[in-house]
């Protein structure tokens, strides 16, 4: 992934996340991803795989694609 694609991919996380009022918490809890590695990933430090990026898509009810649009 390109970085302006991963930037892009980092802020729709944030986004959604705070869209339906989930703390990385609460995030962590429905997905089953540390919230450390979430803290990681909003902050930049780590990209996540595809299989994490379902996960955390699923946990916030939306498709994954729409973590690639500019909104």
């Amino acid at each position: 992934m390109t970085n302006s694609t991963i930037e892009l991919l980092i802020k729709n996380i944030k986004y959604f996340r705070t869209q339906k009022n989930f703390t990385q918490e609460k995030l962590s809890e429905i997905s089953g991803i540390s919230k450390d590695y979430l803290s990681e990933i909003e902050r930049g430090k780590k990209t996540p795989s595809i299989k994490r990026l379902i996960k955390i898509a699923e946990a916030l009810d939306i498709d994954i694609y729409k973590f690639f649009m500019v909104n």
